[in-house]
């Protein structure tokens, strides 16, 4: 490896690192519904927020922009996603089709630790609820179908879990669905039973049903307002 790239791969990982801490906090914060459809991302306020250049906000915000939860528009500059209705109804129609799929791989490669993690997070979930925690309520609920993607071990198929819940949970917030209606507290924990049992028929069935019940409580109302991006970041 020449001289120059052993020198210049340290300041490589950190830019590498700090975009992903930036976009994993932006993440985040959708997941947790603090930050809003609609709302736009000023660079320079995100550059300050963060404390970083411009042109690093720029590479978070094409990350996002290719994932389809940020919209960049010509000079006008980055806005959260706003799904519209039918593109709500595309991404139920593609977590129905890719959802049996993650099932189907998780079952077949099933082991005792992956199932263990599967109820640890569905015990933080109960513990959230119990604590009436709503921000970590919505945040587990999504990250649970981004977890089985991720222990189903295809690295695509986890990709494509975690853009689409991120949409859904955009289209929650626009259409203001309930979230503790729409993710009903014992469905999760059907779904890693029938896992447990390798009963791939009913996992799925029980998989669809949830989808369909999430899809169901929406609403077509439109919610958004101004936000205090700094309060969001720095809180």
């Amino acid at each position: 490896m020449p001289a120059t790239a052993r020198k210049t791969s340290p300041a490589r990982a950190e830019r590498e690192k700090s975009v992903d801490e930036i976009y994993e906090k932006i993440y985040i914060a959708i997941l947790e519904h603090r930050l809003h459809p609609g709302t736009k991302l000023g660079e320079e306020r995100m550059a300050d927020i963060f404390g970083v250049s411009r042109a690093r906000v720029r590479e978070v915000l094409a990350r996002l922009a290719h994932e389809q939860i940020v919209e960049l528009y010509p000079q006008r500059g980055a806005y959260v996603a706003k799904p519209t209705t039918e593109q709500a109804r595309d991404v139920f129609e593609a977590r129905r089709l890719i959802e049996p799929a993650v099932l189907k791989r998780l079952i077949d490669t099933l082991t005792t630790e992956k199932i263990n993690r599967l109820r640890q997070h569905a015990e933080l979930e109960e513990d959230a609820r119990r604590r009436n925690d709503k921000r970590a309520v919505i945040r587990l609920s999504g990250e649970f179908h981004t977890l089985a993607a991720e222990l189903a071990g295809n690295s695509a198929l986890s990709r494509s879990m975690r853009e689409l819940c991120m949409l859904t949970c955009l289209t929650i917030f626009l259409y203001d669905a309930p979230t503790a209606q729409s993710c009903r507290h014992d469905e999760h924990g059907l779904i890693i039973d029938a896992v447990a049992k390798k009963d791939r028929a009913r996992a799925e069935k029980l998989m669809l049903a949830h989808l369909d019940h999430i899809e169901g409580s929406l609403q077509l109302e439109n919610s958004n307002g101004e936000v205090d991006l700094e309060a969001i970041f720095k809180s």
